[in-house]
């Protein structure tokens, strides 16, 4: 049995452990990140609004961009090698911007930890390659409930940490947390393979064309975009809906933030169960299903009337969002060759950043000019319209793969 098959468990604890301190300091700052701008220099309410939206988001511009050249590399010259690269990064990054003295300093120093970050996606890439096909799908479910977790936990402690050591401190303290993953990265994870040779037909050959079938690979990269932009639609409304369901007097903020946390903690509860689901009845079933299962739950968002009702739907979506992400990854790394998975892992990062962006404008737009219920139909459509996509697209692949052994 190779060290891969050996130690691929180990590789996912401690990929999962990687992948929740660099999401979790990615999103700390989120809270005071207003307060950290101000601090630098910057004056004025909407200048301050601004510039926080201009750092928070270039860092996932950045990460987007080179996700697929990461893979690529990951590919090439080893996977551990990359994710100790992208921790390294993260680790100095992080403890930069502590010392940032204007707001030109922290904007850039945000682009580099996006640049030359992405322990996450990377960690999706080792994982998905080094676990047994049998146990892919239960191993990125469990994968992701690290980055789940990292982004429902980030801006707690944002809000906590600073007042307890001081805004400065609290990148400090991310750094250091993000160079013990580094560590373990460096001397817990194996990866029994040996860097492709130059003049070799896998460094020459172009990822796609070493991919027999396209077809779930495009499926995987529309559905990952459209699973994003469906989800990150109703973003930027939630606040203001809730604030409509309130009655007067109430807590809009804290209940929002119960709405945006419900469905991380669905999530985190339940994608590996998703993902060991998927691993005995099939990844295409689960993505039919998960798709299929949010949008019956946009509808009712709707029309309700209470904040708590909102809350427990959301937390239900939760729960039907698990199983999309670990499906497609597992149906990614089944579909291509060992020598291209990183390379295509890579373009699925970046048709989930595409569909980060796409959907808070897009939930802005239709919200603002059709109305806030709109917002949550539309959504559910395009839910609809991935389900049957998939299913329309699962069988067709399954049909060729029935004719190619008839064949033989």
């Amino acid at each position: 049995m190779s060290d891969d098959a050996e130690h691929w468990k180990r590789n996912l604890y401690v990929c999962l452990f990687g992948s929740f301190t660099n999401v979790t300091a990615m999103t700390v700052l989120l809270p005071f990140l207003p307060m950290y701008v101000e601090q630098l220099g910057v004056q004025g309410h909407a200048a301050i609004v601004q510039w926080s939206g201009i750092a928070y988001g270039i860092s996932y511009l950045g990460a987007g961009v080179l996700a697929p050249v990461w893979g690529r590399f990951a590919d090439l010259y080893g996977r551990k090698l990359i994710l100790m690269r992208a921790s390294l990064a993260m680790a100095i990054c992080m403890s930069l911007i502590g010392m940032a003295q204007n707001i030109e300093q922290l904007v850039v120093l945000r682009l580099l930890a996006g640049l030359l970050g992405g322990y996450a996606s990377g960690a999706v890439v080792l994982v998905a390659t080094t676990t047994p096909k049998a146990h892919s799908g239960w191993a990125l479910g469990t994968l992701s409930t690290g980055v789940m977790a990292g982004t429902l936990l980030g801006p707690l402690l944002g809000g906590a940490l600073p007042s307890l050591m001081g805004l400065r401190a609290t990148f400090f303290l991310c750094g250091g947390v993000i160079f013990l993953a580094f560590l373990g990265t460096c001397f817990l994870i194996r990866e029994d393979r040996a860097p492709v040779a130059k003049g070799t037909r896998r460094v020459t050959q172009g990822a796609w064309a070493m991919i027999p079938d396209r077809r779930p690979v495009v499926a995987m990269l529309m559905t990952a975009m459209l699973l994003m932009l469906a989800n990150m639609s109703i973003e930027p409304i939630i606040t203001v809906y809730v604030g409509q369901l309130l009655p007067a007097g109430g807590d809009v903020v804290f209940t929002a933030g119960l709405v945006m946390g419900a469905s991380a903690i669905g999530s985190i509860l339940a994608a590996p169960r998703l993902g060991r689901l998927a691993d005995r009845i099939g990844h295409w079933n689960v993505i039919v299903m998960c798709l299929t299962g949010c949008g019956v739950l946009l509808i009712p968002q709707a029309f309700i009337t209470t904040g708590w009702e909102l809350i427990g739907l959301r937390f239900l979506m939760g729960i039907s969002l698990a199983g999309l992400l670990p499906a497609i990854g597992a149906t990614i790394r089944h579909s291509v060759p060992q020598g291209a998975a990183g390379t295509i892992l890579g373009y699925n990062t970046s048709a989930q950043y595409a569909g980060q962006v796409l959907g808070p404008l897009a939930g802005g737009f239709v919200g603002g000019h059709i109305g806030m219920r709109a917002v949550f139909l539309a959504t559910s459509l395009i839910m609809f319209g991935g389900a049957l996509y998939n299913w329309l697209a699962g069988r067709q692949v399954a049909k060729s793969v029935a004719e190619g052994v008839a064949d033989r």
